[in-house]
């Protein structure tokens, strides 16, 4: 069975440096590591219109942010096929089928579907679109028919969905789809993370990103500006490490030579905690150290971006050729559930010639 990677975003803004280190950098490795036959990358519009119905362009602005984003960070579109999902009309049927497949109660159960509704506080108004999402996606998944999905934790839960649907579908109709694994990131330290404002999650709205666009200013700006430990007041109190934006960003960044030519007089990263934790550094020290360190991983990510704008209509013709094959693949994994479930009337000349020799008039 071809390795078959599915993976993508939500197109509601610019993605920041947590998008880097929880996904983006890992997709590049795996893109370029060989070890897969086909990698498709999602720009999921039509998911991130389930709760963004009355701002089409904001979404629709977005696609262009988010395909730079992929192709200044090193996704390459010989290795990977990037796609737009609205542009993927047979991945709205294939969710149509499988709603018959799943209950309310068990979507009402599903951890991750919880967990957003509360986030969004839909309660009682949540969109039918949004409350589905887990069978769109499920859609997505087995259209490609991915076998491995790279997901967060939280996103477990909407594996475990797509694999129940699929199990279901074989009961029923015969075993025609893949059944995914997910994928979890080795780094768990560089799963999330924080808003610079100390927040346990990144968000647009809360204006607490550090985007992969930011300029070299805009960056050294939101570093200095970074909550740290609120009781580390003087430069001789002892400080908290766990639970600090600016350590935390270091655990993912902070790469094998930068101190020697950043900060010489530390050998290690564990040295610069441990005289932190017991007094004696400043902040604005360690965020100073953080800023070369992030500019020196942003700054490729930013000339590759400055590159790509010089050609937009060359990146939508990247999506659109991708859009194209992923299109193509869809296809055939519609084709054949809708044979499986006996749905193919025109395709069936069995079914015709049978018909026709039932109705048959004898002389």
């Amino acid at each position: 069975m071809p390795k078959i990677i599915l993976t993508g975003d939500r197109p509601t803004g610019r993605l920041h440096v947590g998008h880097y280190v929880g996904s983006l950098k890992e997709r590049v490795r795996l893109q370029n590591s060989g070890l897969y036959d086909k990698i498709f990358i999602m720009i999921a519009d039509a998911q991130a219109l389930t709760d963004n119905a009355e701002q089409p362009e904001k979404v629709r602005q977005n696609i262009i942010e988010v395909a730079l984003d992929y192709l200044s960070c090193g996704l390459d579109p010989k290795l990977s096929t990037m796609l737009i999902q609205s542009q993927i009309p047979e991945l709205c049927e294939l969710s149509f089928y499988y709603m018959n497949l799943v209950t309310v109660s068990r979507l009402q159960r599903n951890p991750t579907v919880k967990a957003e509704i509360q986030m969004r506080n839909f309660e009682a108004s949540i969109p039918v679109g949004f409350f589905t999402y887990p069978i769109s996606q499920a859609a997505d998944i087995t259209a490609f028919r991915a076998t491995t999905v790279p997901v967060g934790e939280d996103q477990l839960p909407m594996i475990e969905q797509t694999r129940e649907i699929v199990r279901k579908f074989a009961s029923i109709y015969g075993d025609v789809l893949v059944e995914p694994e997910g994928m979890l990131s080795g780094n768990k330290a560089c799963l999330r993370l924080p808003g610079i404002d100390g927040k346990a999650k990144m968000s647009k709205s809360l204006n607490n990103c550090i985007y992969l666009s930011d300029s070299e200013e805009e960056v050294r700006k939101k570093v200095m500006s970074m909550f740290t430990d609120p009781n580390h007041l003087q430069v001789s109190d002892p400080g908290q490490v766990e639970g600090n934006p600016v350590f935390i960003y270091l655990d993912a960044f902070c790469q094998e030579g930068m101190f020697e030519e950043y900060l010489p007089e530390y050998a290690s990263l564990e040295e610069l905690k441990a005289h932190y934790t017991r007094g004696g550094l400043g902040d604005v020290k360690v965020k100073k150290f953080l800023d070369k360190v992030l500019q020196e991983a942003l700054s490729p990510i930013r000339a590759r971006r400055k590159e790509w704008e010089k050609d937009i209509p060359a990146v939508y013709e990247i999506l659109k050729k991708g859009s194209q094959e992923a299109r193509e693949t869809a296809a055939r994994t519609l084709d054949d559930v809708k044979k499986a479930m006996k749905i193919n009337y025109f395709d069936d000349q069995a079914l015709i010639a049978g018909q026709a020799k039932k109705y048959a008039v004898t002389e």
